[in-house]
């Protein structure tokens, strides 16, 4: 697997630890162009950047070195993980994103995205439940890298997880409401247990959490709203975990 160093000055000086590297951030550059992208990720002034971009033929670029702190997470939360530049690496894949055209992420793009998760799964021993993407870490600002990105495939590749649930008898189950407080409770406890934050009191957190869960889990459904589908999904992810 191939390489090729595009150098970006935005992370912080000093070193970490290899123990320290615990989640996999995806995430899409939402620009116009792979060329616009590798400038703002490398531009002093924009204050943002990745470890690795990788463009829609499969090119991979490393921009900062795995050991120091990449600025692409921003204010975000994983686990016991607070504002995850700090045990993170972050992959941008060049795709312009819900503002500038959306598109499929390209065949080749998503062989390299596999090659270098396993890699650095291998390396630094990160669990699956941590191959997350932006919007999961950070679900009151982003929503990337979104409903297109194909999660099961990387799932069968043991990147990330996922549910065994038969989507056409989870469809059943998408108008039946949660209303009931208990049922609300076990959702938020299983969405921690996978390692959403929550603030429970907070209504429009709850929603965009919510959102960001089934933009990852549930795509042919995105409204915010609490159904028995995405508690059957939640537990289902549950029971993963523990037995992976």
């Amino acid at each position: 697997m191939k390489i090729n160093n595009y150098y970006s000055p935005n992370f912080d000086k000093n070193k970490r630890s290899a123990n320290s590297i615990k989640i996999i951030v995806i995430h899409y550059t939402g620009m116009q162009s792979e060329r616009e992208s590798l400038l703002r990720l490398s531009n002093q002034k924009s204050k943002v950047s990745s470890h690795y971009l990788i463009n829609q033929s499969g090119k991979i670029y490393r921009m900062v070195p795995d050991n120091k702190i990449a600025w692409h997470a921003g204010k975000s939360c994983w686990g016991k993980h607070k504002n995850i530049n700090k045990n993170s690496i972050g992959i941008e894949l060049v795709n312009k994103g819900h503002q500038f055209g959306y598109t499929s992420f390209k065949k080749k793009q998503l062989l390299s995205l596999i090659n270098i998760c396993k890699k650095l799964i291998k390396k630094y021993k990160i669990k699956r439940k941590n191959i997350v993407g932006h919007s999961d870490v950070a679900p009151q600002r982003k929503i990337d890298p979104g409903e297109k990105f194909p999660w099961v495939k990387l799932a069968k590749k043991n990147i990330g997880i996922w549910h065994n649930q038969k989507i056409n008898s989870l469809k059943r189950l998408r108008k039946i409401k949660i209303v009931n407080t208990m049922d609300k409770k076990k959702f938020v406890k299983n969405l921690k247990n996978i390692g959403y934050c929550f603030y429970p009191k907070n209504k429009m957190f709850f929603v965009k959490t919510l959102k960001a869960f089934q933009r990852h889990y549930r795509k042919g459904l995105i409204n915010g709203v609490l159904d028995k589908e995405c508690l059957v999904i939640a537990q289902n992810l549950q029971k993963t975990i523990k037995n992976s």
